[in-house]
């Protein structure tokens, strides 16, 4: 089978990338023909064979060329033609879209239907959904100003985003997409999808709140493998990795760490909240870390702390943590209670509550038999193998392609 993987991004930049890169792999093993699309960029690992991709599109970038940027994020010519070349190369079976709206729009549906129509080659359009932005304008279900968790945009108008200025606080750019989000609802465009894969239960509850999506949705929890096993001794701290921002609950996080200064803190990844972790006395903070030394600071750690304050849907810290013999403490938000067991192999608190976080976090350090406990329950825990993940793609989702 041929199976063409489009995204906006093409090098390592978050964890649809993870994703996208991994599948292919994986599918390439298992004998098929895997090309990319998506935007070209000095760091771009993956391609295509007529090397046919769209412009790079950096929004904080200064020059005439932002100027066009408000009508390329509704429809992107470019990535139509440039997708359409490429279909016509390599003849795809199936098309599987990832993240591609403002950067590629959803032009590129289009543009796989034309060529379904031209050719009578009937093209399986299969899209994973990594965050909110089909039913969300600015994808998280969230009004960064405040921080409040929301749905108005699910229940009611996408001008919802312009009133909370929810697209980086900017009424410019709430206003392009809140236009995005009404003008392909009112065209239905994402009625051309065949399947719509949601990493968790939770996202597939607020997709088909869409009246397109429903009845194309199916829940496929993120693949995760296990690291090679690695004898390590357990170490006296607690650890955070991932990025540091507001929405990763850095914040509420960094205030609970000032409050337990008696607990020793390690934290990796990088992010804009990076001088506030560096200020922490009990903070440890390793940068950006990953391979053997980044397992090795997982199994390590006593446990792991998780409190995004956005909906998360499958993160794949939370599943590897457990996989390396770490308990995770985690917020309760999204899909992110779907991937442990509470009490057995995690535990859970109310997302954004900075006073249950210090005060599960602070029990959890005290009680070392029960924290014994959850740790050996991680090592039965288990979730689909990317080979597994990658046998059902080809034997349900892309079923139907010929």
């Amino acid at each position: 089978m041929k199976i063409l993987i489009v995204n906006k991004f093409l090098y390592p930049n978050g964890g649809s990338e993870t994703y996208i890169f991994e599948i292919g792999k994986q599918l390439q093993k298992m004998g098929h023909q895997v090309q990319y699309f998506g935007m070209e960029h000095e760091g771009r690992v993956v391609g295509n064979r007529l090397e046919c991709y769209t412009s790079d599109m950096d929004f904080h970038a200064n020059g005439w060329k932002r100027l066009l940027y408000p009508f390329r994020i509704l429809y992107s010519g470019e990535a139509g033609r440039k997708l359409e070349r490429v279909l016509e190369d390599f003849a795809p079976d199936a098309v599987h879209v990832n993240n591609f709206n403002f950067q590629l729009t959803p032009s590129i549906l289009y543009a796989v239907r034309r060529y379904g129509n031209r050719t009578g080659k009937k093209v399986r359009l299969v899209y994973t959904a990594h965050d909110y932005q089909l039913v969300c304008p600015n994808h998280l279900l969230m009004v960064p100003a405040t921080k409040e968790r929301c749905r108005r945009c699910l229940d009611g108008p996408v001008l919802n985003c312009v009133r909370h200025n929810c697209i980086h606080g900017s009424k410019l750019r709430s206003i392009l997409g809140s236009a995005e989000g009404a003008l392909y609802r009112g065209l239905h465009a994402y009625r051309m999808l065949d399947a719509v894969i949601c990493p968790s239960r939770f996202m597939q509850d607020k997709l088909e709140t869409h009246p397109d999506l429903r009845g194309r949705t199916v829940v496929m929890h993120n693949f995760a493998d296990a690291p090679e096993e690695a004898a390590v001794v357990k170490e006296d701290y607690v650890l955070y990795f991932g990025r540091f921002c507001e929405e990763k609950g850095t914040g509420t996080l960094l205030r609970v760490c000032r409050s337990l200064p008696e607990i020793p803190f390690v934290f990796a990844g990088t992010g804009p909240m990076e001088d506030e972790v560096n200020a922490v006395p009990n903070i440890e903070n390793r940068g950006f870390l990953s391979g053997k030394a980044l397992w090795d600071t997982v199994r390590k750690a006593r446990f792991s702390v998780f409190p995004s304050e956005w909906y998360e849907n499958c993160p794949f810290s939370v599943m590897e943590t457990q996989l390396c013999g770490t308990p995770v403490l985690a917020s309760d938000l999204g899909g992110t209670p779907e991937l442990l067991e509470d009490g057995v192999t995690g535990i859970l608190f109310s997302g954004g509550s900075e006073s249950e976080l210090r005060e599960k976090l602070a029990a959890l350090w005290a009680e070392r038999d029960r924290l014994k406990r959850l740790t050996e329950n991680c090592r039965n825990v288990s979730f689909s193998t990317v080979e597994q993940y990658c046998e059902k793609l080809v034997k349900e989702i892309y079923r139907d392609a010929s």
